[in-house]
This record gives C-alpha cells, sequence and structure tokens, in this order.
C-alpha cells in the first residue's frame, strides 16, 4: 500500500489518514489522472494512423491487381493466373482491412476502459459525477464507427468491382 511504504503517512488512530498520507495519495492520483488523459490522446491519434496505414496498403495492392489486369497480356502471363493474383491481391488488402477494423476496436475499447477509470479518479477526487461516464450506446457519435464503415465499404465496393468488371474481362 503506498501509504504504508512512505514514512509518515502512517493511519492516525482515528483511522483517518494523516496530512502526508492526503498529499501522497492527491499526487499520485494527480499523476495517474495525468497518464490516463496522456492514453486517451493516444488511442485517438492511433485511429488516424490506422486508417493512413489502411489507404497505404490497400492503395499498393489494389494499384498492383489492377496492374496485373492491365499487363498480364503483355508479360505473357495466362490469364488464370492473372484472376489468381487479382483475387489473391485482393485477398490480402481484404485482411488488411479486417486487422485495421480490429485495432481500430481494441483501440475504442481501450479508450472506454480509460474514460471509465478517469471518471474512478475524478469520482474519488473530486466528487461523484463531476465526470459523467462514457455509453458505448453512444458509438453513432464516434468517428471510429465511421473509418471502420468506411473500411467495410471500400473493400465490398472492390471485391462487387473486382467481381463485376476485372475478373470477367481477364481472357
Amino acid at each position: 500500500m503506498i501509504g504504508s511504504a512512505v514514512e509518515g503517512t502512517a493511519m492516525t488512530t482515528s483511522g483517518e489518514m494523516s496530512h502526508d498520507a492526503q498529499t501522497v495519495r492527491r499526487d499520485f492520483a494527480l499523476e495517474r489522472y495525468r497518464y490516463i488523459l496522456q492514453q486517451i490522446h493516444t488511442v485517438n491519434e492511433n485511429a488516424h494512423r490506422f486508417l493512413a496505414i489502411y489507404q497505404t496498403l490497400t492503395t499498393t495492392l489494389v494499384g498492383a491487381a489492377l496492374t496485373l489486369f492491365v499487363g498480364y497480356e503483355k508479360w505473357a502471363i495466362d490469364p488464370a493466373t492473372a484472376r489468381d493474383g487479382i483475387v489473391g491481391l485482393l485477398i490480402v488488402a481484404t485482411l488488411v482491412a479486417i486487422f485495421t477494423i480490429t485495432l481500430i476496436a481494441a483501440g475504442a475499447a481501450s479508450w472506454l476502459d480509460y474514460r471509465n477509470e478517469e471518471c474512478d479518479i475524478t469520482d474519488e477526487m473530486v466528487g461523484p459525477g463531476f465526470r459523467e461516464r462514457p455509453k458505448p450506446a453512444n458509438f453513432l457519435r464516434w468517428y471510429e464507427t465511421y473509418v471502420s464503415l468506411f473500411i467495410v465499404c471500400s473493400m465490398v465496393l472492390m471485391w462487387v468491382l473486382v467481381v463485376t468488371f476485372v475478373l470477367p474481362a481477364v481472357k
């Protein structure tokens, strides 16, 4: 326990903490609060990083699939091999999308956990209800929801376009 590890912070005979113990507790809570706010900020930034990674990798993979589609005849690649290559590249892009959505979901779960811990600290140090607890039901207000929807919609669109237009044209 923190109070017993610091000299002069023992409990008084009436069971209340001494002034030194209160100061140590308040200082510790403040440092923990700062850490939590930093982590919340980092989690928020990570969603943008994940989207950038998704966009970069997906653009590269889909670009490679389109390059294969445009150049397979010139390079004397068998049409079946070209189709398999295009589908394979799209499968890898889909895995990147799934991985990105998983990271975003994990980040949202971490954010909820940090926000609840922030509320615990403010409830104890400032007073109950100082910070309203996050509500997972408000997911429609979170930008992570729309980033994930964008990723899902873009992958569905890519598959529809490839299956409808690209693969039938590889002869």
